[in-house]
């Protein structure tokens, strides 16, 4: 992002008051797939991310977002951890996208001409 955006644009979570904090107060921890950099405060209990895009929570990886909220104590960058067979990847919130879960019978979902009825509906002689 641009100087420019991150002065003024508060919306992304990322302006220049979150970087001179950062600067002043942070120490780098890691950084996770999606390009978000995660900090903690060099004297204190405080930890934070800085967002590569849009500040969404949703992608925060369940790995990082146990290491924010003082779940665990060792960041995902110090530790060997590997995942389960039945864990499936992180995937960020979807609503809002084209990507998102549209139930059987939605007027949203774009394959379904019409609804699927579990009834029979009654039709006059």
């Amino acid at each position: 992002m641009g100087i420019f955006t991150e002065i003024f644009a508060w919306w992304t979570g990322n302006t220049i008051g979150t970087r001179v904090f950062t600067w002043r107060k942070g120490v780098r921890v890691g950084e996770d797939d999606l390009g978000n950099s995660y900090y903690k405060e060099r004297n204190g209990p405080r930890r934070w991310v800085i967002y590569r895009t849009l500040a969404e929570p949703s992608q925060i990886p369940p790995a990082w977002h146990a290491w924010l909220h003082h779940t665990v104590d060792v960041p995902p960058t110090e530790e060997e951890y590997r995942p389960r067979p039945w864990e499936k990847a992180h995937r960020p919130n979807m609503t809002g996208t084209y990507e998102a879960y549209r139930p059987p019978g939605s007027t949203l979902r774009p394959d379904v001409r019409k609804p699927p009825l579990d009834y029979e509906p009654w039709q006059p002689r």
